[in-house]
């Protein structure tokens, strides 16, 4: 089981840019749908990758993803065609002589500025919301067509008896009211095992942030202040479509399963 994701990740890299638009054009077209067979796939693609493919697709369908999700899936694929750039190497902490490292605030303000399609962020903590949030809500405001999505954890505290319900509105108002400083509104997702009232069985500790489908920010780093300019914290940031791809189908798929549940606009 553990192993089928890393399976069809490596399906998806090794398949030739014209086979992936073969295929995402026959399930757009309904000319490739479930139950998948050999002969289906041999007619959409030829001979060559029909097992790996076969594999694939019948490993969405128990999953749940439909034809025009992986559609979606592969079409993002198709443009991992440009040359991977080696990663940089983020740091927060005290300078050292001879290292050359990007400051994590300055890779993570110049990556949410620089945005001009979509903004997937995901953290585990942030503290003093209108500040931690200030550039993301600032560029978001200039670009409107600017697609953002957020993936956050809602803490439920020690002891704290709070229904799940109860404790999701109450983040609700305190993130929209109080922590969001925008005028226009991300779309926000969080994990719902973190406000179990038996306590949390797993929560989103994640910290990445994925620009336009095509970069990579993971980091050690929370979105706090401390964080960014005092602890010792370590990051790469790489420019490199198929890793961007492969991540947020990560969390699409998360969401798709609704793994991640979306926070009430208000």
């Amino acid at each position: 089981m553990g192993d089928r994701p890393r399976d069809i990740a490596d399906t998806l890299l090794t398949l030739p840019a014209h086979l992936l638009v073969r295929l995402a054009n026959a399930l757009e077209t309904g000319l490739l749908a479930p139950p998948y067979s050999d002969m289906a796939i041999r007619s959409t693609i030829g001979n060559a990758c029909v097992e790996p493919v076969l594999n694939m697709l019948q490993e969405w369908t128990r999953m749940g993803v439909s034809p025009d999700a992986a559609a979606a899936w592969l079409r993002s694929l198709d443009y991992a065609t440009q040359k991977v750039q080696a990663p940089d190497f983020v740091w927060t902490g005290p300078e050292l002589a001879g290292l050359h490292a990007r400051d994590t605030r300055r890779v993570y303000e110049d990556l949410i500025s620089s945005a001009k399609r979509s903004i997937w962020l995901c953290t585990y903590a942030f503290f003093d919301g209108p500040q931690a949030f200030a550039t993301l809500a600032t560029h978001m405001d200039t670009v409107p067509e600017l697609d953002v999505t957020l993936l956050l954890n809602i803490q439920r505290g020690r002891r704290d008896t709070t229904s799940p319900e109860s404790l999701v509105r109450r983040f609700t108002e305190t993130f929209w009211t109080r922590d969001w400083p925008g005028k226009a509104q991300p779309s926000v997702y969080y994990d719902p095992r973190s406000v179990a009232v038996a306590g949390p069985s797993g929560v989103l500790h994640a910290k990445a942030a994925v620009v336009d489908d095509e970069s990579v920010f993971v980091t050690s780093a929370n979105l706090t202040e401390a964080a960014f300019d005092r602890n010792i914290e370590l990051g790469l940031v790489v420019r490199d479509r198929t890793l961007a791809a492969t991540t947020l189908m990560h969390f699409r798929t998360l969401i798709e399963k609704k793994l991640l549940r979306r926070l009430p606009t208000s």
